[in-house]
């Protein structure tokens, strides 16, 4: 048989033959470092046999991302059979590789706690398995003969996992057989691939504890899920490690808290208490947004928040997204809280007749939403269930779409620009369940495509991950931990104004059917100040700090200046507070810089005496003195530029 390795030069091997024959061909070196192939683009274990004629390549350690799914995989495994060993009754569900490690399901028998203490024993365990070098088997089974076996053993979710693999199989291609991996003395039902033996695992940690539901459903049973993590060396683990901790120290929801920025409360799930300093913050973006949303023909509107069922079933999100939705009855008749604004915008330009004189209409709505997330989904401001979107929608002429596309894309990296923030593209398309004919989504994607093509804009094309109603251009970031974040979405709808019968009068004095495109830069303002407090550490510019200065007299005969010099200061527009309290100066200023103010304003008996300001810089230290007018000007002009 042949095959042919990445480089195009054929391989010529006996019939048979397996991955590890195959690097064994090429060199003992290469046999050695082997962990799996890729046959065709499909990842598979180095002792399946070969096919004729296919492109293969074999995967070292060299090989990111596929060693690192195969090592993760590999140690969720040694995971559960160091759990089934420590914890005898112990049922397991699944345990698969995830994009930092992997995690397992168990199932642990009553009175069993497993905590972050446990994890020592665990490990332990787990590491004599590694050092015991055991191979990964792969055996393939009937589906009776993996019943059995999993009945015996009790272990009552893999039996219902392969019953539902019968099940909902083809039945043109019923599942008579199921691939079972033994490494050890621990068995499993898994499709692969997995590494050659226990050996390859260089580096892992246990990290958590979490519940979750079997199979997602909160009336199933509540099982316990414990997260690790492995890497290809320990050095490469002990970054990791280290970037954790530094996310830790900038977790929104901690620096949030130290900020004075917002609080949450049991009475309100899934919502944020905007303390004072955080409105201003919030306050702040909303500005920015209107601001840069009137230089561009936008106009603000305002659209209600409940809304008969009725139109939610003429957008289709009744039934797709009901699930989401805040419901509730009014006279009899079913009533939901709006988790988008795109069905009301259509609603409000239903409202009005339209020439195409008048397009394109641009609406934006600062609006506030609400979505019925899960309480265990629910993450700071990063996942709420109320929050307000800065929302946009144009309704234009199919002649004016590809320029609208691009003036949303302009604002888009005009927005980001503000922060220092370099989008990444991707262009997303038809989703396998969606509405509308080919040729309005061919027409749609090709309008997307365009726009980025003639603005010479890079993208990564992300094929079905479109909406239900329309392509769209989703915008990324990655942050100083090297994270990625989804912040905007530019999506063209020929859908809505379909279902809501939008349309306008032609210069033929003919009705015509509108465009519809959705905008939002910030995504949520909730979500892009998390985003923006772990990306920056807490340390907001001066344009966006909610105390832009902090006024310190050194002792109490230094007040009365002091006030007045805040007082000159915000007349000036500066965001500026004084600190009157009987602390030391010292104490002062150290908290002060652990609220990450950007300037804190010394007055003493020198600056009293010249009309000055001692200025200290957060993290910079003194910076000189200066009058109360010339600081104002300067943050003034910093403000109004919006410096990052």
């Amino acid at each position: 048989m042949q095959v042919t390795l990445p480089d195009g030069t054929p391989l010529e091997l006996p019939d048979g033959a397996t991955g590890a024959d195959a690097a064994a061909a090429i060199g003992p070196g290469l046999k050695k470092a082997a962990l799996a192939v890729r046959e065709d683009g499909a990842l598979r274990d180095l002792t399946a046999r070969l096919h004729e004629g296919q492109a293969l390549a074999i995967v070292t350690e060299r090989d990111e991302p596929d060693a690192l799914w195969l090592i993760r995989h590999d140690t969720a495994h040694v995971l559960a059979t160091a759990v089934l060993e420590l914890f005898p009754g112990v049922k397991i569900s699944i345990g698969p590789p995830i994009a930092d490690g992997f995690y397992y399901d168990f199932d642990f028998p009553e009175g069993t706690t497993v905590t972050q203490a446990s994890f020592e024993a665990i490990e332990t365990r787990m590491r004599e398995h590694i050092k015991a070098d055991e191979p990964f088997v792969r055996s393939e089974n009937t589906v009776a003969e993996a019943l059995e076996r999993f009945r015996a053993e009790g272990q009552d979710y893999k039996v219902e996992l392969i019953e539902d693999l019968v099940r909902d199989a083809d039945p043109a291609h019923p599942v008579e057989t199921v691939s079972l991996y033994t490494n050890g003395p621990f068995t499993d039902l898994c499709r692969g691939p997995h590494a050659p033996s226990t050996g390859r695992i260089k580096a892992f940690r246990l990290q958590s504890v979490a519940g979750a539901y079997w199979r997602g459903d909160a009336n199933r049973p509540m099982l316990t899920r414990l997260y690790g993590t492995a890497f290809l060396s320990q050095k490469d683990l002990d970054a990791h490690l280290e970037r954790l901790e530094e996310a830790r120290a900038r977790d929104h929801r901690r620096l949030g808290s130290q900020l004075g920025l917002f609080a949450f409360s049991e009475t309100a799930t899934g919502a944020a208490f905007w303390l004072p300093e955080g409105t201003k913050v919030f306050n702040q973006l909303i500005g920015l947004s209107r601001a840069m949303c009137e230089e561009r023909g936008y106009t603000e509107v305002k659209t209600p928040q409940l809304y008969n069922a009725d139109l939610w079933r003429t957008s289709g999100h009744w039934f797709k997204y009901r699930d989401h939705m805040f419901t509730t009855e009014a006279e009899g008749r079913e009533m939901a809280l709006k988790p988008m604004n795109c069905p009301g915008h259509c609603e409000l330009f239903k409202l009005q007749r339209w020439s195409y004189r008048d397009l394109p209409a641009r609406y934006a709505e600062p609006g506030l939403l609400h979505r019925n997330e899960l309480s265990g989904a629910l993450h700071g401001l990063l996942r709420v269930r109320h929050f307000v979107q800065d929302d946009a929608h144009i309704f234009c002429t199919p002649e004016q779409v590809l320029e609208e596309i691009k003036g949303c894309l302009d604002m888009a990296f005009d927005t980001y620009a503000v922060f220092g923030i370099e989008a990444r593209i991707e262009l997303s398309t038809r989703p396998p369940e969606r509405i509308g004919d080919d040729a309005q989504w061919d027409q749609a994607e090709a309008l997307l495509g365009r726009a980025l093509d003639d603005k010479e804009i890079s993208y990564v094309l992300n094929e079905g991950d479109g909406a239900f109603y329309g392509p769209k251009v989703d915008l990324h970031f990655t942050d100083s931990l090297g994270r990625s974040w989804q912040l905007g979405t530019v999506q063209v709808d020929f859908q809505l104004p379909e279902r809501f019968d939008l349309t306008y009068t032609g210069a033929d004095n003919a009705e015509h059917r509108v465009v519809m495109l959705h905008r939002a830069l910030f995504g949520s303002f909730e979500r892009f100040i998390g985003i923006l407090i772990e990306h920056l550490g807490g340390q907001l510019p001066v344009w966006l700090a909610p105390t832009q200065a902090l006024v310190l007299p050194i002792a109490d005969r230094h007040a009365q200046a002091a006030g007045e010099v805040t007082a000159r200061l915000r007349a000036g527009g500066v965001r500026a507070t004084v600190d009157e309290r009987t602390e030391s100066v010292g104490r002062k200023i150290r908290e002060a810089e652990l609220r990450k103010v950007p300037f804190m304003l010394v007055v003493g008996d020198r600056e009293v005496e010249e009309g000055t300001v001692a200025v200290r810089e957060h993290g910079r230290g003194d910076t000189g003195s200066e009058t109360a007018e010339a600081f104002a000007h300067r943050v003034e002009t910093l403000t109004r530029v919006r410096a990052a």
